[in-house]
């Protein structure tokens, strides 16, 4: 048997390994976001123009929606929920869409949508939620704190994450549920700023999703950073006209994955070829060395060159320590 056989049969093993915890390890406790209640949002349809007036009159509908979901889940006796979504519905924020049913949908804007000539998509991974929605928030703050005023950062919770470990994090299903939605929202975003630049940050299981809708984005740039891989063998197998970026931060646990797809009775598990790897073919941007969490905080070099990329900025393309390249 040469080595690598025997290296092939270890990452299959270690891939079955997990896929069987997760299905044999029950997640308990509390009542799953899934399972709380929420009334039907009034806010729906499509915003008629960027300016001013409209998305002060949007920011405003979606704010009473969140506070009738924060009604009911007092009623239900979930204070954690109930808490969460009065953090949402503070006076400053801005969501252009809110539904707290099924686990909870949001599009929240950070920034002046209407001035913004350069627009960021967040696209989160597992694990994210109307509950747990703290860090995807003060990722977009930081991103739009290093981009300046004529920037806009849209924190896109559009779709039913996946739980962090368990089966259907390791399967394309709820990317492929999540594919139109997002298609769509970029549609809607390129009506309503033609002009804008707009750049998709895709984060871990977020970068499964945006590979699904990469065929049908309205965007100038798809950027994969912390992510397991994407079910596609290489950027030409995306199909879209997008610059592909490419990163990953040496202290990332998702480095250490088999980066293999597994045919099972479940379906495929695993997403194939690693983004950061030569074979894929993205262009790739130094991180530094923070772990899976780290790519937005505040000083980081992932942070200051995904903000490069978005504004269309020169972007340093070599590992973080490399001479002759700016970080």
């Amino acid at each position: 048997m040469t080595i690598r056989t025997r290296r092939g049969r270890l990452r299959r093993l270690v891939l079955v390994a997990f896929v069987t915890a997760s299905v044999a390890v029950p997640i308990s406790g509390a009542a799953r976001p899934v399972d709380v209640p929420a009334p039907t949002p009034t806010v729906r349809g499509r915003l008629h123009a960027a300016t001013p007036h409209e998305l002060a009159e949007r920011y405003a509908g979606t704010r009473t929606d969140i506070e009738a979901a924060a009604g009911v889940a007092d009623d239900r006796g979930d204070r954690r929920r109930a808490d969460a979504l009065r953090t949402l519905a503070s006076p400053t924020r801005q969501f252009l869409a809110f539904d707290g049913r099924d686990g909870g949908r949001s599009v929240e804007i950070v920034g002046d949508l209407a001035r913004a000539d350069r627009l960021a998509v967040l696209v989160p991974g597992a694990g994210t939620s109307v509950d747990s929605y703290r860090r995807l928030r003060a990722g977009a703050v930081a991103l739009r704190r290093q981009l300046g005023d004529r920037a806009a950062v849209v924190a896109w919770l559009g779709y039913r994450t996946p739980v962090t470990a368990s089966l259907a994090a390791a399967t394309a299903g709820r990317a492929e549920e999540a594919a139109p939605a997002l298609r769509s929202f970029t549609r809607e975003l390129h009506r309503l700023k033609p002009a804008a630049r707009t750049s998709l940050l895709c984060h871990s299981y977020g970068s499964v999703v945006c590979a699904r809708a990469a065929s049908g984005l309205e965007a100038a740039d798809l950027v994969l950073y912390g992510s397991p891989g994407t079910g596609y063998e290489d950027v030409a197998a995306l199909g879209t006209d997008a610059t592909v970026w490419a990163g990953r931060s040496s202290d990332d646990w998702t480095g250490g994955i088999p980066h293999i797809r597994l045919w099972t009775p479940f379906g495929p598990i695993g997403f194939g070829t690693d983004p950061v790897s030569p074979e894929f073919g993205a262009r790739f941007f130094a991180t530094g060395d923070g772990d899976h969490s780290d790519y937005l905080r505040p000083g980081s070099p992932a942070l200051r060159n995904m903000a490069r990329i978005v504004t269309g900025e020169r972007v340093c393309e070599r590992p973080t320590g490399v001479p002759a390249c700016a970080n």
